[in-house]
Order: C-alpha cells, then structure tokens, then sequence
C-alpha cells in the first residue's frame, strides 16, 4: 500500500520541481529577439548599439595610431636628412658666406627648411631644453644680421686676404654667446664674440638685445705666415712689446664695444629637435642650425609671462 502510494506522488513530485525550477523545458520563456526589443525601444536600441561602434572606433584608432605615428616620424627623419644633404650640395657654409650659391640651389635648400617646419616636434621651443647647447650656422638668409657682415668683410677683402671659416651660437641661461671665427691671409686668426641677451615673448617667440661686441686679440700661426710678410710681422711684434704695459693689456685681452641693448631684433623658432634648431626674423628669412654640444644641464627656460 506504501508502495503504491510512493509510486502516486513521484508524477506529482516531479511537476512540482519543474514548475520551482527557473532552467525547466516546461517553464522556461526566452527573452524576446532584438527586432523586438527595437520595435518596442528604438531609441534605447540605437544608444546601445552606438556604443558598441564607439567603442570599436576607438580600439581601431588605438591599433592605427602607432602605425600613424612611426609614419610621421619616419617623414620627419627623412626631410632631416634631406635638408642636411641639400647643404652639402649647394657647397656648405663657406659657398654661402661668400656668396658663391645659386639661386636654384637657394630655393632648393629653402623648400626642404619648409617641409622639415611642418613636421615640429616641438610645440614651445622657446622654453625647451633642447634649445639650450651650442648650435653650428649651416644657412641664413639675405637678411640675417650674420651673412650681411660676411657680405661687408668679403666685399672689403678678397678670399685670399680674409676668410669666415664658421660661426656659432651658445645658449645657456637667457643668453647667447655668437662667435665669427675669422682667418687673415691665411696665418692670423681671430674671433668677434657677439654676446646677446635672449627673452621669451611667447611660445614660438623671442626677443635678442645685442649686449656686447669683443675682438679679440688676433694668434699668428708663424708657420704659415708667407715669406714676404715674416719681416713686417716681426715689426710689429716687437713694436707691441715696446708698449707701455696698460696699452700692451688692452690689446692683447681685445677690443670691446658696448652696446648695452642699443640693437635688438624679434625672431620665432619655428623648428627644434634635439639636432636641428630653425629660426626666422621678423621678414621670414630662415637660419638653420645643427647642434655641437648638448646643454650641461635639462632644465627648461623659464616660461614667458603673457
């Protein structure tokens, strides 16, 4: 009789469990499709599912910018290279100062300082430490203040009588110390050191003010001085050690101009990296320098004040 009572309530047991059990073939209702859900909910549809196309957006632009970016750098690499080649083509510093480039090779070197500017991996050069350093003159322009005083010096004296060999800029602290180094028939060299105060007038910007002007005393390399000057050479010599020892000083520490700001000029950095540094004055004439030395230290220039 148990028996047959257990084998009663087993059916009864079983629908009881299907009906408690959320997961049952019988009682389990699936959710509703998503044609559905929009048909009922547009709006929310369509905020859910441009979400999920903004993120995929985003993780296609995450992949492509690294690709997008080696591009760049490789472009901006080779416009450096190329400018640098452009140089050497037109015949380098000493073919500029004395006025030996052609007008094809001008433009040439001009268009590549252009393309080299639009890739500036720098957007405030003025405060940079990479601006800091020793910086070689490889090309200014008709009106930079550096080839007009070349201009003077060669158009004064022939090649073989006085030469430009190079000139160059340091930068360290707000201020800059611009050497022309200078060579007299070949056997007399000496140096004008024009020393510049430089401020910050913006992120691009600068001011310079012209502090002071120095000559130094000149050095004669005896070796190759020629045989027909070795004679008023050591006239000379002999006439400078007869001098009174105050006048002796003077000239052998140099002629110094003070100029105490008297000339000034605005300019804008339009390109520096820890290589190459591009300048251009108020008229747009560019000047172009590469790095000698690295600065002694990474501080940042203090930020201008607008």
């Amino acid at each position: 009789m148990a028996s047959v009572q257990q084998q009663a309530s087993f059916p009864a047991a079983i629908s009881a469990i299907r009906t408690r059990n959320p997961y049952s073939s019988s009682s389990f209702t699936p959710s509703p499709p998503l044609v559905s859900f929009a048909a009922k909910s547009p709006e929310t549809y369509r905020k859910r599912v441009g979400r999920r196309f903004d993120c995929r957006a985003m993780v296609q632009q995450a992949v492509q910018g690294a690709p997008a970016a080696y591009a760049k750098e490789m472009e901006r690499l080779s416009a450096k290279e190329s400018l640098l080649l452009a140089f050497k083509d037109s015949g380098g510093f000493e073919a500029l100062v004395t006025g030996k480039t052609t007008e094809m090779q001008r433009i040439d070197v001009n268009e590549r300082i252009t393309g080299l500017e639009r890739l500036n991996p720098t957007p405030r050069p003025t405060t940079s430490p990479f601006l800091e350093g020793r910086w070689n003159f490889e090309w200014f322009g008709s009106g930079s203040p550096g080839l007009f005083a070349a201009r003077i010096l060669f158009e004064r004296f022939p090649s073989t009588l006085a030469n430009l060999s190079k000139m160059d800029v340091a930068i360290k602290d707000g201020y800059a110390k611009i050497t022309a180094n200078l060579k007299l028939l070949n056997s007399i060299e000496s140096k004008f050191i024009l020393s510049t105060r430089l401020s910050v007038e913006g992120p691009l910007r600068m001011k310079e003010e012209y502090v002071e002007g120095i000559l130094e005393s000149p050095t004669v390399i005896e070796e190759t001085v020629p045989e027909q000057l070795k004679g008023a050479l050591g006239q000379a010599v002999n006439t400078m050690q007869q001098m009174p020892v105050p006048i002796r000083d003077v000239i052998s520490s140099g002629l110094t101009i003070p100029l105490n700001g008297a000339f000034q000029r605005l300019f804008m950095i339009s390109y520096l990296d820890e290589e190459i540094l591009i300048i251009r004055d108020t008229a747009g004439v560019p000047e172009v320098l590469t790095r000698l030395s690295a600065p002694l230290s990474a501080e940042p220039i203090a930020e201008y004040e607008s």
